[in-house]
Parts: C-alpha cells; sequence; structure tokens
C-alpha cells in the first residue's frame, strides 16, 4: 500500500514537471530559434561612453531581439578613446579581444592587453582608455534586469 502511495506521488510529481516544461517551451516557441548578426552591418559611430571622449565603434549585437534580457555589445575604441569612469549598477564583464588599454576601478590602474576579462561587480566605479598603437576592441555583456 505504501509502494503504491509513493508511486502515485512520484506519478503525480512528473506529470506536474512535464506540464511545466510544456508550458515554458510554449511561452518560448514564438521566439525565433537562432539571431544571426554581422558586425559589419550594424556598426554605429559613437563618442567615448560615459563622457569618455574620443571616438567609438560600437557594435549593438541582438539590440531588437524579442525576449533577449542582457546586453552583448563589441566596441573598439580608436586612439586615445575611452569608457569615461561610472558607477556600476549591476554586474558588467570586458573581454578584451585585442589593443592596449588602461582599466581603472575605484581609482586604482592597470594595464589590460588581448585576452583579458575583467568582471566588474554592481557597486563600484570603473572606466577604460585606448593607450596602445591600434585600436581597443572589447566585448562587453551584462543584464539588463536589475539585480536585489
Amino acid at each position: 500500500m505504501l509502494f503504491r502511495s509513493v508511486m502515485q506521488g512520484l506519478s503525480l510529481f512528473f506529470l506536474s514537471v512535464v506540464q511545466a516544461s510544456a508550458i515554458d517551451s510554449s511561452a518560448t516557441a514564438a521566439l525565433p530559434a537562432a539571431v544571426i548578426e554581422q558586425d559589419a552591418l550594424i556598426a554605429e559611430t559613437q563618442a567615448g561612453p560615459h563622457q569618455g571622449g574620443g571616438i567609438t565603434t560600437a557594435y549593438p549585437f541582438f539590440n531588437g531581439a524579442e525576449g533577449f534580457d542582457m546586453t552583448f555589445r563589441k566596441r573598439a575604441l580608436h586612439k586615445g578613446a575611452a569608457i569615461g569612469s561610472h558607477f556600476q549598477e549591476r554586474d558588467e564583464i570586458y573581454f578584451i579581444l585585442s589593443g592596449t588599454g588602461e582599466f581603472s576601478l575605484n581609482g586604482v590602474s592597470q594595464t589590460v592587453t588581448a585576452g583579458t576579462a575583467i568582471l566588474t561587480r554592481a557597486g563600484n566605479t570603473h572606466g577604460l582608455r585606448q593607450t596602445g598603437e591600434v585600436d581597443l576592441v572589447l566585448i562587453i555583456a551584462y543584464g539588463l534586469h536589475e539585480q536585489p
């Protein structure tokens, strides 16, 4: 009798999991399976963000993708350009693809080069300046939702 009760309980549990999965997948079924974008087609010339100065090229990937809850951007900081020092309200990742720069976090600076990954946590102040002979190119990623 106990075995039968346990089996019925497990059956109900698995049925509810399957139903929940069906609901979740139907909610995303309307979204495309993939969005593919080419950087050359979305490039935008912009001033250095956060009053950083200089000229940059931004590549705002998936900006119009429905249901995409994050920012994923490539940015090229051209000679002398910068992302100005600013307060970080959410976690943010920088990944340096090429070039050399000076990254400052809460007033302390260090040199960054290709292959450097930086996780800036919410509540800190940071900025990045191009310092080398070639463009400083990086990927920037952060969630759009507020953190607790």
